[in-house]
């Protein structure tokens, strides 16, 4: 036989909880499909340097895609999201990101009115705002 302490001790365990707040949406980006890269026109002879414009990073990239992987490497789809002074900011394909990376690297240049231009590499990552928060991280430890 139960006693009406028993009773109430099952009506209180079976009880379901009340939560005070709500998880109205979740999502977790594992892979991001694009990532971006940050490159810097170096010229070796010149302290000023040349102003970029969006052709020619196009340009330099097509050719040092080229040179590097041949027709596979032109096929690599760039954006190209800023263009600032001798700084530029690119989104590539997540995948493709090293094979863009190496062909930078490995592009020997070019030259034009007696200047050498390079590209340099400054920074890549999967997400913008990284890329964004190291522009003048270099100068802390160069001035």
């Amino acid at each position: 036989m139960t006693t009406d302490a028993d009773i109430s001790m099952v009506t209180v365990e079976s009880a379901p909880k009340v939560n005070k707040s709500y998880e109205l949406a979740k999502s977790v980006i594992k892979a991001p499909p694009y990532s971006y890269a940050h490159l810097e026109l170096f010229n070796a002879e010149s302290s000023k340097g040349q102003e970029l414009d969006a052709l020619q990073v196009r340009s330099y990239c097509t050719a040092a895609l080229k040179q590097f992987l041949g027709a596979t490497g032109m096929a690599i789809h760039l954006d190209i999201l800023k263009v600032e002074g001798q700084s530029c900011w690119l989104r590539v394909p997540r995948d493709d990101l090293g094979a863009f990376a190496a062909a930078i690297t490995a592009w020997q240049g070019t030259t034009q009115d007696g200047f050498h231009s390079v590209f340099q590499i400054r920074g890549c990552s999967d997400w913008l705002g990284a890329l964004v928060g190291q522009r003048d991280e270099w100068r802390l430890w160069t001035d």
